[in-house]
């Protein structure tokens, strides 16, 4: 595998120089090949999905492929503006000179994607990439092995290996990719392994986007619809089984609204996820694998040692790897249920007498991913939006930030470096040169040596500037 990698590195290595040559038709040509592979490609792609995930057909078109789809064609359609060298304005220096940003590709490219979303976080920065003339290297998830198998067929049979290869496998061929000069990684996946990635980019100085995770909290006033809010964040908490970067981790709420918002919690649950009074597992996810589900088992069981209570779920099934939808509550800042990122359905509350304790307690903490407001009182949502920082931000909803190609997705610190989707996506695998073309009348000569009696010139430039 050692020598393949590096054969296959060294072909795309010499095939970059042709690939930067490429024009807005040529890469729309491959972004439109993509896309009839994947249709192609459907059914195996839910297979492969229900296999690792138990995701259900409608989860998986709406939060994968149709996701990718969306993505692909808002590229192909934005494409040659994106392309264009952009004019920027003049200064005195360089008044009669043009100026122009052109993008050009940043030539071999890694990207390493998880297995809590192993297709559509694995083809968006692929998207990007295409569209910014680069060649790819894959590696997939090894945990989600069954859509590790598809993608790596469906770009076996679509690709030149010289363009775009993928290598499935474990830590070991993730350490052998990591060890290559790449001109650009990107990877998707926990903060402690996106810091191990980083120091190994660092070797060869090559640049990253790292999209990671952390506690993305839920803060809920007592302005806001409690009903709604309720809905949207068991929405956002379970779809995938908890398992998504940017669920709601836990909620801060006002102290006298928990009660009530626990039961309107439990409803929209019980509504969407089960059948009676049991899970519907044909629209609940299981937990990835037995490591991921004893960790989170463990994770109940020493933070009602440490004092949070269960409030309501808490049961698991083993055999099918499935974990009950779980309210704590009592839970304190110390809890280890807030010592690291939940990543399943497992949802603490917090409570706060007033605004200012909640906003504290999320700065008190790494800069999260997301983070969501829940409130009609517009003085509030300011107030937080200008007293927080997070990689992203939505107001009365969870989740859906992501779905518009025309804001960046990304973190800050701890929870990421650079941002993806559309354009930001583009200008990701893309590096932005700055071209100057000097006019006959350059004016620049007029600071050459000598200096004799030119400090006069520089008081009136500046006057001008």
């Amino acid at each position: 595998m050692e020598q393949e990698i590096k054969s296959v590195f060294e072909l795309q290595q010499q095939h970059k120089f042709d690939l930067r040559k490429t024009d807005v038709k040529a890469r729309m040509s491959k972004l439109k090949m993509l896309k009839s592979a994947l249709e192609d490609s459907e059914e195996e792609i839910y297979a492969a999905l229900e296999k690792d995930l138990r995701k259900s057909r409608f989860e998986t078109a709406v939060t994968e492929l149709f996701f990718t789809y969306a993505e692909i064609d808002h590229a192909i359609k934005k494409l040659a503006t994106w392309m264009r060298p952009k004019s920027v304005s003049k200064t005195m220096s360089n008044i009669f000179a043009d100026n122009k940003i052109y993008y050009e590709p940043k030539g071999v490219c890694l990207i390493i994607a998880p297995w809590n979303y192993p297709f559509q976080l694995m083809m968006s920065p692929l998207i990007s990439a295409i569209a910014a003339g680069n060649c790819v290297v894959l590696k997939p998830s090894e945990l989600s092995n069954a859509t590790a198998g598809v993608i790596n067929k469906i770009i076996s049979q679509t690709f030149d290996k010289k363009e775009i290869a993928c290598f499935e496998g474990g830590v070991d061929v993730s350490t052998e990719l990591l060890k290559l000069p790449f001109d650009h990684i990107f990877f998707t996946g926990s903060t402690a392994i996106g810091k191990v990635v980083m120091a190994a980019a660092a070797k060869n100085l090559t640049s990253v986007t790292l999209e990671l995770g952390g506690k993305s909290p839920a803060i809920i006033d007592n302005s806001a619809d409690l009903k709604k809010a309720a809905e949207k964040i068991a929405w956002g908490k379970l779809v995938n089984a908890g398992q998504t970067c940017i669920a709601p981790d836990y909620v801060l709420i006002d102290e006298k609204l928990e009660i009530e918002f626990v039961e309107y919690f439990k409803t929209s649950t019980e509504k969407m996820f089960f059948n009676a009074s049991e899970i519907n597992k044909d629209v609940f996810g299981k937990i990835i694998n037995q490591k991921q589900f004893q960790r989170l088992n463990d994770l109940i069981i020493k933070s009602v040692k440490d004092g949070a209570e269960i409030e309501w779920g808490g049961e698991t099934d083993e055999k099918d790897l499935t974990l009950k939808p779980t309210i704590l509550t009592s839970v304190t800042a110390e809890n280890p249920i807030m010592q690291e990122e939940i990543f399943g359905p497992i949802l603490p509350i917090l409570t706060y007498k007033t605004l200012q304790q909640a906003i504290d307690f999320v700065n008190s903490k790494d800069k999260p991913l997301a983070l969501y407001i829940f409130s009609n009182d517009s003085k509030n949502k300011d107030k937080i939006l200008n007293e927080t920082s997070s990689g992203g931000t939505c107001v009365n909803d969870v989740l859906v930030h992501i779905s518009n190609p025309n804001l960046p997705f990304g973190g800050v610190n701890s929870s990421g470096v650079g941002s993806c989707h559309g354009i930001f996506g583009f200008k990701n695998f893309s590096h932005e040169r700055a071209v100057m073309f000097q006019s006959k009348l350059g004016i620049t000569s007029m600071i050459y040596p000598p200096y004799n009696d030119k400090m006069g010139l520089l008081k009136w430039l500046k006057k001008l500037m």
